[in-house]
């Protein structure tokens, strides 16, 4: 376990493949973040590329499978205590799934950070946030970097990202624009943090 204490201590959460999670391992791997280790990459899904990066960099996993918690509140008690085992400061939600309940707002409180693609207030609670933007009509939407509440896609917004849609745009043309500033506005995020963090300090 790679843990430093002169450092942010990060872990992500992924239930999906992880694209957006494998691009920030990348970045961890390249040591492109500067006051920031991360410690653990906990995920579901199998294949999971954001685990298969983390293995090959040598970087914690652990697999924990909603499934086999008979409620989502004693999985996420499970996923608390994991977490606080490894010293975990910040958590990052990257292609993640569950809502985060109370018990572990409570254990974490403004530390469970989360992307959507919208611009905050628009197209919250829904998964198909791109598709309902297109649908819509919309002519500008984007990606919203956010520290979680109780709330469903809410709460302090980090950093957001402007995405123009073209008269011609489909989700295939769109989506890779998300991918894109994506992978950037995570990184800008992560450092947001770390001047936040310790600031504080």
């Amino acid at each position: 376990m790679n843990i430093e204490r002169n450092k942010i201590n990060w872990a992500i959460l992924v239930t999906g493949w992880g694209r957006n999670a494998k691009d920030t391992i990348e970045a961890f791997g390249k040591e492109q973040f500067s006051n920031s280790n991360l410690a653990v990459v906990i995920y579901e899904s199998e294949p999971c590329g954001a685990a298969i990066k983390a293995n090959k960099l040598e970087i914690e996993t652990l697999q924990l499978l909603k499934k086999d918690f008979v409620s989502l509140k004693l999985y996420q008690k499970q996923l608390t205590e994991e977490l606080k085992k490894r010293s975990i400061d910040y958590i990052f939600m990257l292609n993640y799934k569950y809502v985060i309940k109370q018990e572990m707002l409570l254990a974490f409180p403004n530390k469970i950070l989360n992307i959507h693609p919208s611009l905050f207030p628009s197209f919250l609670g829904t998964k198909t946030a791109i598709q309902d933007a297109l649908t819509y009509g919309v002519k500008v939407t984007g990606i919203t970097t956010h520290i979680i509440d109780g709330k469903l896609d809410e709460g302090v917004i980090l950093k957001q990202k402007a995405i123009k849609i073209k008269q011609n745009d489909t989700f295939e043309t769109l989506y890779p624009k998300f991918a894109l500033e994506g992978k950037k506005i995570i990184k800008k995020t992560i450092k947001l943090i770390e001047k936040k963090h310790f600031k504080k300090l």
